[in-house]
């Protein structure tokens, strides 16, 4: 039997299970996916159950469906540096609360995304207050980081938010009428545009083919993933659902799929909703030398960012302590460093 344009083999360069964090192609370094069930919040904003038997400032194990991380009253991720490279948060449930070294700060959730680009060095948090007290408060997100080029990793620290209303959404119909939904948080699919990204961003260049999109497939849906340009890196992640068809192989749950981004790829779903995540990008293709939040091109540079933190702070830290959280009666907002707040509309 003769195989059918984007259902070749070829199609499908590897397939992996899920780790922790999941693999990246340059130009991209990291993506975890939290998924986490808290329960109804206390008046700390932490979860009220209680914390026994956790390893707080380092609770990573799941337990009862979620974890404090490194916080040890609110549960995020409290004051850490970062140099060289960019972060994509998406929060598709919940809330995060962002502070910085620069003085700005941040809620955002619900389907927004903030673009981060650490640049020559930040300090910030990433805190996620459990505002309600009498329901659950469930919190979902990627976040991805996305490496910058030598000539950009020493530029100003800056972050955009992509408010939830301003991500477009393309929804595609097979034969069926059976539906695909695709977010476009970076990149275009045919004529749908995401917001710009940071100007110093490396996908804010002319031919860096990054995309980050989200898919949704309805029981049964069909849909195919157009080819990119030939050189580009492209991955899907298969983090919910339970079968899945790609370019003609069954995908088990949980897996990344690494694809020929220049072929179109036929996705055929299950029995149940499927989701899925894809990055993909035309590499940087420069040396990358990583040591814990900072990522640069040789180890002296490293050597020099450590040097530097500890000599400047990157900024210092102008909030009262390294987990703060905003007020409860704040709704989504973003105060930026030069004084200006936007609020989605």
């Amino acid at each position: 039997m003769g195989q059918t344009q984007g259902q070749s083999p070829e199609a499908i360069i590897r397939v992996d299970p899920l780790g922790m964090p999941w693999r990246t192609p340059d130009p991209f370094l990291f993506c975890v996916h939290h998924d986490d069930h808290y329960p109804a919040g206390n008046e700390r904003f932490g979860p009220q159950a209680s914390l026994a038997g956790r390893e707080l400032g380092q609770d990573f194990g799941g337990r009862d469906g979620w974890n404090m991380y490194h916080g040890t009253v609110v549960p995020g991720f409290p004051q850490h540096p970062h140099r060289g490279f960019e972060t994509v948060t998406v929060v598709r449930s919940g809330l995060l609360d962002h502070s910085d070294s620069l003085g700005a700060a941040a809620r955002f959730g619900g389907g927004d995304v903030q673009w981060l680009t650490a640049g020559s060095g930040i300090n910030h948090s990433e805190m996620f207050p459990l505002l309600k007290r009498d329901q659950p408060n469930p919190v979902e997100l990627f976040q991805i980081w996305l490496n910058l080029p030598r000539e950009n990793k020493l530029v100003a620290p800056h972050f955009s938010m992509l408010w939830n209303h301003v991500i477009p959404r393309h929804v595609a119909k097979d034969e069926a009428g059976r539906a695909t939904e695709i977010t476009v948080v970076a990149g275009r699919l045919g004529d749908v545009k995401a917001p710009p990204p940071p100007p110093k961003s490396w996908a804010s260049r002319e031919g860096s083919d990054v995309a980050i999109w989200t898919l949704k497939l309805e029981p049964g849906a069909r849909w195919t993933l157009p080819a990119a340009a030939r050189g580009t890196h492209r991955m899907l992640y298969f983090f919910k659902g339970s079968k899945l068809t790609v370019a003609g192989r069954a995908i088990p749950p949980s897996h990344s799929i690494e694809l020929r981004a220049d072929a179109d790829v036929a996705l055929e779903n299950g029995a149940d909703v499927t989701e899925l995540l894809m990055l993909q990008g035309r590499p940087i293709g420069e040396p990358v030398v990583q040591y814990g939040p900072f990522v640069m091109n040789s180890r002296q540079e490293i050597q020099q960012a450590f040097a530097d933190y500890q000599r400047t702070g990157f900024g210092g830290w102008p909030w009262p302590d390294p987990a703060p959280v905003h007020a409860p009666e704040e709704g989504r907002f973003a105060r930026h460093a030069d004084g200006h707040v936007e609020r989605p509309a």
